[in-house]
């Protein structure tokens, strides 16, 4: 989708040699590259929006990625995440929104949406469905990195 609406500057990391192949063949990447959460792999302030779809729960990516993505996103940039709020996901959600909360509150970025999805992906069982309709749901969460404010004197 983005790049049919005209986005054609992509780089894609991931943690899994399989998902990088997958999107190897989409040949819509410029650069794609293997990275380990928690490393400066990736350079400082580069880029304009960073968008972490599907990697954000339990098991996968852990919470304290966030200030990572912080590091790698220009000022003024923006920050697209999502997680799953299905049961088995509950307990990582709360500590990602306690800690996307904690973010806002220092200064580091501006919360633009929060957006609860309801059939954000057939689920796999029948525990995991939100209110028996074969879905889990799921939140969409858009993030703005604030500029650096100017030091202050003194």
């Amino acid at each position: 989708q983005l790049h049919r609406r005209g986005f054609r500057c992509l780089h894609g990391v991931d943690g899994s040699e399989g998902m990088l192949e997958r999107a190897r063949r989409t040949e819509l990447y410029q650069e794609l590259r293997r990275w380990e959460p928690l490393g400066d792999s990736l350079p400082a302030e580069h880029y304009d929006a960073v968008t972490v779809v599907g990697a954000l729960g339990e098991g996968q990516v852990p919470v304290t990625v966030l200030p990572e993505l912080l590091r790698v996103t220009k000022p003024g940039g923006f920050l697209c995440l999502t997680t799953r709020s299905n049961p088995s996901n509950l307990r990582y959600k709360q500590e990602l929104e306690a800690e996307l909360g904690r973010l806002e509150r220092c200064g580091a970025w501006q919360k633009l949406l929060a957006q609860e999805v309801e059939h954000w992906e057939r689920a796999t069982s029948e525990e995991e469905s939100t209110r028996g309709t074969g879905y889990i749901s799921g939140v969409v969460y858009l993030y703005q990195k604030c500029p650096v404010p100017p030091l202050k004197e003194g």
